[in-house]
């Protein structure tokens, strides 16, 4: 089955090796995650990681094939979708890549490529609402993200929430699609929450 899952930045900034592994799977906690076809929940994942994660992850097992300086993972995350590193030149500098590309599509790796290219050149440093709550995901630790369980209204449940902090009225869950924004700024580092947000994924 081929993915429809549109290419989608996941994290702002390079990740280090502890970051990319942690990102890996940051879906592990899904309740659903052996019910059915997971495909569309990690396809078209990207994130940039440094030369020394790229350089690791090439030599740590034989790739399933190699393109360049385009190589695919032999191990599955799900079905035929699996890691695809990338060394791109963009603004005559050399950056890495890790993406989560559905094989079974023959378009989806130089799909991929284009979109981070796309989204990489563009001249002025801006973060959607879609990647700031991507970025929020991915470095929330486990302890205070999860999923929508039976307390929640039936159209919610297994849909992400995040741990807020209400003041006086303590913590409490919210659905991550939900936050507003003065709660999306108070999740992200001081460095990325001013970022203009006029930009689209």
């Amino acid at each position: 089955m081929t993915s429809i899952a549109l290419p989608r930045k996941i994290f702002h900034g390079v990740a280090k090796r502890a970051d990319m592994f942690r990102m890996f799977d940051r879906h592990a906690m899904r309740p659903d995650r052996f019910d059915s076809d997971q495909s569309s929940v990690y396809a078209g994942e990207w994130f940039e990681i440094d030369e020394t994660s790229y350089s690791y992850m090439l030599d740590i097992l034989p790739p399933l094939w190699m393109r360049g300086p385009i190589f695919a993972m032999r191990e599955f995350m799900t079905g035929s979708v699996t890691s695809v590193f990338y060394a791109i030149r963009i603004n005559e500098a050399v950056r890495y890549f890790h993406t989560y590309c559905d094989l079974s599509d023959p378009a989806s790796v130089e799909a991929m490529r284009t979109a981070i290219v796309d989204r990489e050149t563009r001249p002025v440093r801006a973060m959607s609402r879609e990647e700031r709550l991507e970025h929020i995901w991915s470095t929330t630790t486990d302890d205070y993200r999860g999923y929508a369980g039976e307390r929640w209204p039936k159209p919610m449940q297994c849909h992400r929430t995040v741990m807020l902090y209400g003041g006086s009225e303590g913590t409490f869950l919210k659905l991550l699609d939900t936050l507003s924004d003065d709660e999306i700024a108070a999740k992200l580092p001081v460095h990325l929450r001013h970022l203009p947000a006029s930009l689209a994924a």
